[in-house]
């Protein structure tokens, strides 16, 4: 049967609870939790990569611990509403695919977010980055339990061509003419040519439409917002959320790391990632708060193959469910508490984020609806090895439930194809001939789940989207920009 978290707690309730879980409000840990966009699993030093230097990312793995089977997404928006809300995406953001400029759709502002649980808790509370569950003022992170945005609120692909959005550096822009507005914009917002200029945003003001230089400074600025927002609230808990625009095409790293790594502007653009995590690492240090803060570390979805990624050696890429699509490279950093240079192929995923951390803050989680993650603290501090709170992944790519894993075993439900991942993380031994029984139990998973959140479809168990009646580009086409409502003049 597919374990509730109601269930999964009262299972973890007879474990030894660690210090680190019973301190007052005010020792709670600081919490960092660093996403990537589009980093593949063999992309970082740490889970195998020989192509691209992370000397920053190799030492975080040497002092806390690789989480080797964490499930994200299949793509961007449907990942980061699972990572927010506890919930399978299907669950909390019910879309097809990933929501575009001037959405009318968004996360539901009646979502409880892992902000507002750990806000509640006594935490101050910083989004800077890629935020992706919407551009409408009721949609954005400062709706969402975030006292403080800093970024782009999609991906950085999705501005107006011509700004250099649509191709890396060095390519021709394009010069046709805007092409006409649809009368009628659909649901989940603007695509293509018909995308406005690439809006940055600081809490509810736009203050600048990205262009082509400016690409190129994001990850640098994210990191100056994120040092300035660790040294502002340094004295006190504060959950920072930092979702990189890296390393989402186009690449744009950096010009200081451009063409230095060697192997192509992906390549360059992982440096520079890898720049960015050692220098959160070092704020912390430098505020002498090594001791005090998690650090967590993950990408989005599997990596983008076309773009230069690898998920070696898994099976598949982003946008699909095969492990390369989302199965994502994953570090957890709490010295003192996690054990240094250990590692687990327990599963976790994004969703169980939300339950992990209220858990170890003793946060309120809310009682009014299903939550899908579970508390995975004795995978992630491995304290407790032999646990296991998560048993089972359903594998979604929009509506449609397309795989199951249970403990080692995956079944892919169109194709009838079974893996055992424990034995073969590639996917490339189907055994479904000779396991017939195993099949079969995948299939009843499978049959519940269709029951709830629905197979193909919006099942009875999803909750219903944020909607405004009429939705406006952050930045008009003729490059004015808007002003939000409680935006600062």
């Amino acid at each position: 049967m597919i374990r509730s978290f109601s269930c999964t707690l009262l299972m973890l309730s007879a474990v030894a609870t660690t210090s680190a879980c019973v301190r007052a409000a005010a020792d709670n840990p600081n919490i960092v939790l660093i996403n990537i966009d589009d980093l593949g699993y063999g992309d970082i030093g740490p889970f195998g990569s020989t192509q691209n230097s992370t000397p920053n990312l190799d030492r975080m793995a040497q002092e806390g611990r690789l989480l080797r089977s964490h499930y994200a997404a299949p793509v961007c928006s449907p990942s980061r509403a699972s990572l927010m809300t506890g919930s399978y995406p299907k669950r909390s953001l019910p879309i097809q695919h990933v929501l575009f400029p001037a959405s009318s759709v968004g996360l539901h502002p009646s979502e409880v977010t892992i902000a507002e649980v750990l806000k509640a808790a006594g935490y101050t509370t910083g989004c800077i980055g890629k935020w992706h569950l919407g551009d409408q003022p009721q949609f954005l992170p400062t709706a969402q339990g975030f006292d403080y945005y800093f970024g782009i609120p999609y991906s950085n692909d999705m501005g107006n061509g011509r700004d250099g959005s649509k191709s890396n550096p060095g390519k021709p822009l394009p010069n046709r003419p805007q092409p006409p507005l649809p009368e009628r914009y659909p649901e989940d917002g603007l695509r293509g040519a018909t995308q406005p200029p690439l809006p940055l945003l600081q809490n509810l003001s736009v203050i600048e439409a990205v262009d082509a230089d400016g690409q190129t400074t994001l990850t640098e600025r994210y990191v100056e917002q994120a040092q300035n927002f660790i040294a502002e609230h340094r004295d006190q808990p504060f959950f920072l959320y930092l979702p990189h625009t890296a390393v989402h095409f186009p690449l744009y790293p950096g010009l200081k790391f451009r063409n230095q790594s060697g192997n192509g502007l992906f390549s360059d653009w992982v440096s520079e990632v890898d720049w960015a995590v050692g220098e959160i690492l070092s704020t912390i240090a430098k505020h002498e708060l090594d001791e005090k803060t998690l650090v967590i570390f993950t990408s989005d979805n599997g990596g983008a193959t076309q773009h230069g990624a690898n998920n070696a050696p898994l099976r598949g890429q982003k946008g699909q469910t095969f492990e390369g699509g989302v199965r994502v490279p994953t570090i957890v950093r709490w010295p003192g508490v996690i054990p240094a240079g250990t590692e687990t192929s327990q599963m976790s995923s994004h969703m169980d984020f939300l339950p992990t951390l209220a858990s170890l803050v003793q946060a309120d989680l809310p009682a009014d609806r299903v939550l899908d993650g579970v508390d995975v603290w004795p995978v992630i501090s491995g304290q407790h090895p032999d646990a296991a709170p998560r048993t089972v992944f359903h594998y979604f790519r929009g509506h449609q439930l397309q795989a199951i894993r249970s403990g080692a075993w995956k079944l892919h439900l169109k194709s009838g194809e079974l893996y055992n991942l424990e034995s073969d993380i590639a996917e490339a031994d189907n055994i479904a001939a000779s396991h017939s029984d195993v099949v079969a139990q995948l299939q009843e998973l499978a049959a519940e789940m269709n029951a709830d959140l629905g197979s193909d479809g919006v099942g009875p168990g999803c909750r219903a989207l944020g909607r405004v009646s009429t939705a406006f580009p952050l930045i008009n086409h003729n490059g004015e920009f808007r002003t939000l409502p409680g935006s600062e003049e």
